[in-house]
């Protein structure tokens, strides 16, 4: 198991990074919480985990190892894969979802796309004895992110949150949602980061 990558960062996109190692690019798939502290040209730290198919080998990453760790932790529930697992760690932070889990808070997963009301209860019930008591905050990835400026964040966050699993419409309307927010951030004389602007959506979306 790859346990975390250091190294140089070469690019990113809405959601996934590419991490220069010894020559070589790797490809880390990312939460919005991980690519917000991501800066073109800089060193960062990313804690990663290793996901291996019949066809392929995925590698997710993490701003903490204690994000890794949840996410982890909830693939070991019936019928949560590495998407829905990511998903759960990027709608709800391990602290949030260890106590929605320990609260029996169904209501709060159902937040996290691709689970039901049917699947939160089956998570509650083969996790709560699984994840343990809020882990000590690791060192955040080292650099800041550069993502997403531009005119082009719309389809980046869109593209975003239909890969975490919401549908089209739904990402439709969380971009429409901030949109105020990045003609503030225009106004201010910058450009809107997507990483802001996706964070911003997620939050949107966790509210419906």
């Amino acid at each position: 198991m790859i346990s975390y990558i250091r190294g140089r960062v070469a690019s990113t996109t809405a959601t996934s990074a590419v991490i220069e190692v010894g020559g070589v690019g790797m490809l880390l798939h990312c939460t919005p919480s991980t690519l917000a502290d991501l800066r073109i040209g800089e060193e960062a730290r990313i804690a990663t985990s290793m996901v291996v198919r019949e066809d392929s080998m995925t590698l997710y990453g993490f701003a903490t190892e204690d994000e890794r760790d949840t996410f982890e932790v909830a693939q070991t529930a019936s019928g949560v894969g590495p998407k829905v697992a990511q998903a759960m760690v990027a709608v709800l932070d391990p602290d949030q979802l260890r106590s929605a889990i320990a609260e029996e808070n169904t209501a709060m997963l159902t937040k996290v796309p691709g689970i039901g009301k049917k699947g939160a209860q089956r998570i509650v019930l083969e996790l709560k004895d699984r994840l343990g008591a809020r882990a000590v905050p690791s060192a955040p990835a080292t650099a800041e992110s550069q993502i997403g400026t531009g005119p082009d964040w719309r389809p980046q966050v869109h593209s975003a949150l239909v890969g975490l699993g919401w549908s089209s419409k739904d990402a439709d309307s969380a971009v429409a949602a901030v949109v105020p927010l990045a003609a503030e951030r225009v106004s201010a004389g910058g450009e809107p980061e997507v990483s802001e602007l996706l964070r911003a959506a997620l939050r949107t979306l966790s509210k419906t």
